[in-house]
């Protein structure tokens, strides 16, 4: 389970001149961590397949299985990188968007809680807000599915002690649309 990922693309329209861009993303199935976002106004195969060599980069293990759609992007040389890394493709079916349900709910969190309140300007300006709301999801957004917890919360295994008497602080994240409630010092 540690090394599946899922993926998928999604449109996002800019509001100035109408021109649509598309994200690219990569999302670790067992903890819900976004490994990799990418924006680009024409996505082509030879896009994509570079967007997966660069998600498992040096760092990082690649997935034994790589969960996509069946869009045209997906051909012929996406295939052969794909297959270079050692990675297993499963398509998923026509109209089933539960089958890739993690990524597709990532698309609904990153378009309800951040960009449907923004007005994208530039394909740099998407670029931005969508790398600062992945680093709010990974770091600070609590998920049920993890009891409450970020992808990336460090104190996962720690026992909390709660004070009665302490007071907290909200800080403002993503241009004051969350906070992160903190301990004061």
């Amino acid at each position: 389970m540690n090394r599946i990922y899922g993926r998928a693309t999604s449109s996002v329209f800019e509001r100035s001149g109408s021109r649509r861009c598309t994200s690219f993303f990569v999302v670790r199935h067992v903890n819900r961590e976004i490994l990799h976002v990418a924006v680009t106004p024409c996505p082509t195969a030879e896009w994509t397949a570079q967007q997966i060599v660069e998600c498992c980069a040096w760092d990082r293990w690649p997935p034994r299985f790589l969960i996509h759609d069946r869009d045209s992007r997906y051909g012929a040389t996406f295939e052969r990188r794909v297959g270079h890394l050692g990675i297993e493709q499963v398509r998923a079916p026509f109209r089933a968007p539960r089958a890739n349900a993690i990524s597709e709910r990532w698309v609904k969190s990153v378009r309800t809680e951040y960009l449907d309140h923004l007005f994208i300007f530039s394909e740099s300006h998407l670029r931005r807000a969508i790398s600062s709301y992945v680093t709010y999801f990974n770091c600070w957004r609590p998920h049920r599915s993890l009891g409450q917890r970020a992808p990336l919360d460090s104190t996962a295994f720690q026992i909390r002690t709660w004070e009665t008497n302490c007071t907290i602080i909200a800080e403002p994240v993503l241009g004051g649309l969350h906070h992160v409630y903190r301990h004061a010092a």
